[in-house]
């Protein structure tokens, strides 16, 4: 049976300017049900300030460290909002929240424990069905810390020509095993992992990205020293296009100053906004069912 990812129950005789997506600093909250996920989860939405017609705008995914929208490790929204970084380099921030700790990837036999399915299956075509955004390569970005870090990276790595950029900060990028940090769970058994191991990616996937201008970087001395030093390492003796900020030592956090530096990085004058295709979303309703395959 052919199920619609996306079923809007309704629409309102709908206002095609686009203030109505917003309005400035606000951010729009979206609810989905996936069978991807074993419940609802929310798909939070920040735009610019100012909206040109006929513009499209790249996206920022920042990547949770935790289940849900709770903020032990800060609050994403908050330091993009007081960092004014949706404005100042001209991008839709979204936020995506996961039913179970988020390591990006698909379990090894739990349907709905994927992850890395929901995420591509479900939330990128809901952004690029509903707001005005760059639905190619150039215009997807990542951003995480931590667990969330691993998960931009290993994003990136296994799906090249979905991804442009992805930016880590204090990272367990050396991991080597399933089951620390909470991952067992998530990754269900070791073969499953291995698909999944950046070292194992980075390897692998040397002659895709030999020939490019760098499309990871890594930032922060903290938690993660001695992993990033490995890391660097490695890219540096198999010959892996990267950059890596080392800069002060830092809070392992959303708010210790570090994501200002990344979203600098993220979007250099190639992902800017273009007005070479149209606005391709229409303002969106707040609960969607989506179907993962």
């Amino acid at each position: 049976m052919v199920v619609f990812r996306f079923v809007i129950s309704f629409i309102l005789a709908v206002d095609l300017s686009l203030s109505a997506y917003c309005r400035a600093g606000e951010i729009r909250t979206h609810t989905l049900r996936s069978t991807n996920q074993a419940r609802e989860t929310s798909v939070r939405v920040l735009l610019p300030d100012q909206l040109e017609e006929s513009v499209s705008y790249p996206v920022v995914y920042v990547l949770p460290v935790e289940a849900g929208t709770t903020t032990r490790w800060g609050d994403p929204v908050q330091q993009v909002l007081r960092n004014d970084l949706h404005n100042k380099h001209g991008a839709v921030c979204v936020f995506p929240s996961f039913a179970d700790l988020p390591w990006y990837a698909d379990h090894s036999t739990n349907p709905q424990l994927k992850q890395e399915a929901y995420l591509l299956e479900d939330v990128l075509p809901f952004v690029e069905s509903s707001y005005p955004v760059i639905t190619m390569r150039k215009g997807r970005l990542l951003v995480g810390f931590s667990k969330s870090g691993w998960g931009a990276w290993s994003l990136l790595l296994r799906h090249p020509d979905t991804f442009e950029r992805a930016a880590a900060f204090d990272a367990p990028l050396m991991m080597d095993r399933s089951g620390r940090y909470g991952s067992g769970p998530i990754f269900g058994n070791e073969e499953n992992f291995r698909a999944y191991h950046v070292a194992d990616l980075l390897r692998q996937r040397q002659r895709t990205f030999q020939s490019e201008a760098p499309r990871l970087m890594f930032s922060g001395t903290g938690n993660f020293a001695g992993e990033h030093q490995r890391m660097k390492e490695l890219l540096d003796d198999i010959s892996f296009p990267h950059v890596q900020i080392p800069g002060p030592t830092r809070e392992h956090s959303w708010g210790s100053g570090w994501l200002p530096e990344a979203f600098e990085w993220l979007l250099p004058v190639s992902s800017q906004p273009v007005s070479s295709q149209p606005v391709s979303g229409k303002p969106a309703s707040d609960e969607h069912p989506a179907s993962g395959h």
